[in-house]
This record gives structure tokens, sequence and C-alpha cells, in this order.
């Protein structure tokens, strides 16, 4: 007598589903004669925590060669640096800040400052505007926030 016996089923595969975040950047930007002062706070709103978020800072003008960076920064190229921010939990309680003074070749009368997130672990950020930025900085030595 043949007996019988159902081949296993197997599960279904889900999907993965990406962790979602929140990531926001604020500070201002100082042009004062050859120097650009950069102040970054780095936050996320959640609702997943992350372990780290990069930013990257783009300027119109080219840097005057290598620049003396925080460690967790780092020159990409002559108008680029990126900046890790480290663990920024769900509920913005942990924040990445950031003090940068960049040297520019020469002494413009003004720059542009683009300020976005690179990477976020492979979040999905559903607000994405408020982590990028555009700031017209006059060489005046003033605040320009953002």
């Amino acid at each position: 007598m043949a007996s019988s016996v159902a081949a296993p089923v197997a599960a279904p595969v889900v999907p993965s589903i990406a962790p979602e975040a929140d990531v926001s950047h604020h500070g201002h930007v100082s042009l004062w004669g050859t120097g650009l002062g950069i102040w970054l706070v780095s936050q996320n709103s959640g609702p997943s925590n992350l372990a780290g978020v990069t930013v990257r800072l783009r300027v119109s003008v080219p840097l005057s060669g290598r620049q003396e960076l925080p460690g967790e920064c780092l020159q990409a190229d002559q108008q680029t640096v990126l900046c890790r921010t480290g663990p920024l939990g769900a509920d913005g309680s942990r924040q990445g800040k950031l003090a940068l003074e960049l040297q520019l070749l020469g002494r413009p009368a003004e720059v542009v400052v683009r300020i976005d997130t690179v990477w976020n672990g492979g979040a999905t950020d559903r607000d994405s505007k408020n982590s990028e930025h555009e700031v017209l900085a006059p060489a005046t030595g003033d605040e320009y926030v953002f």
C-alpha cells in the first residue's frame, strides 16, 4: 500500500521593508575673506533609528587645496566635503553636530553652499526637503541660516 505524504509547502517570500526616517539638517553658513564656516545639526524624527547619515556639503567655488577637517569628514573633491553624523535616534534626541571652517581659493564675493543627505542606511525619507538646502552667503561675515 502506497502512503501519501504531502510535499512541504514553502512559506511565501515577503520582501523586506525599508526602515523609514525623517532626517533634517539645519544650521548656518558664514563667509569672510577666504574662510567659509559651516555649522550643521542633523537629526531624525523617525520612526526608525539610524546608525548614521552621510551629509554632502558642496561649495560653488573651489577649496584651497587640502583642508583640515574633523575626523568624521573627508574631502571628496575640490568642491565637496562628506561628513558622518553618527547614530540618529528616531525621537530626535541624538543629534549629529558639525562645525567646519573651510578655506576657499581666492576671496569670493559670495558662495553657494548645497547641503544634502547622500546616505542614510537605506531608510525611506518621505520629507527629504528638510534635508536638502541651498544657501547663498555673501562675504559679509554674517550668518545665513538654513
